[in-house]
């Protein structure tokens, strides 16, 4: 575990749909932090092409001088080192329903407006049938995705971490400020 630096390092955690990036981008705007999005960095062209040099990237950017603000639990391969380089993890630890909402309401407005996103790729009407579109994989893995993150959240290679666990949406209204500043409850 690396030790705690003057400019923070925080993952905004929590399941698909769950709203990370628009907490994280908060939180990098208001601390004037760098923002990567973790999908960004993973999906880097057409037809979902993952980044083969995901793991080295991400490495570069956590050994940095700088602080930053990541919106993910972390792709498997860089799991650990994310969580190892944070010093504040903010969990949006919201109810299934509201989750599945979210992510259906986006993934709705993609496919029909034909939005781009990682790598210049597009939510299609084909996708939603497959297993890993967003709305499914929301579905599947909630309650995994809320275990590892409880897991990590009470793992001792992990405890010096400053959790935040926000268990509802209107928490959003909070000053994003204060998921660094230790303003709100740690997790339990």
């Amino acid at each position: 575990m690396t030790s705690r630096r003057a400019a923070p390092r925080v993952l905004v955690v929590g399941s698909t749909g769950a709203g990370k990036s628009t907490m994280a981008r908060a939180i990098a705007r208001r601390l004037g932090l760098e923002f990567h999005e973790m999908d960004a960095l993973h999906f880097i062209g057409p037809g979902w092409q993952e980044n083969p040099n995901l793991t080295r990237q991400v490495a570069r950017i956590l050994e940095g001088p700088g602080g930053w603000v990541f919106d993910s639990l972390g792709h498997p391969d860089v799991r650990d080192l994310l969580w190892e380089h944070a010093d504040t993890v903010v969990w949006l630890d919201y109810p299934r329903r509201v989750v599945l909402w979210r992510v259906l309401r986006r993934s709705v407005r993609r496919t029909l407006l034909r939005e781009r996103v990682f790598g210049g790729n597009r939510e299609a009407l084909a996708g939603w049938f497959r297993r890993d579109h967003p709305v499914w994989w929301a579905m599947s893995q909630y309650e995994g995705r809320r275990a590892e993150i409880l897991r990590r959240t009470r793992d001792p290679r992990f405890a010096p971490l400053r959790v935040v666990r926000l268990a509802h949406p209107r928490d959003h209204n909070r000053d994003p400020k204060a998921c660094t500043d230790g303003n709100l409850p740690p997790i339990n």
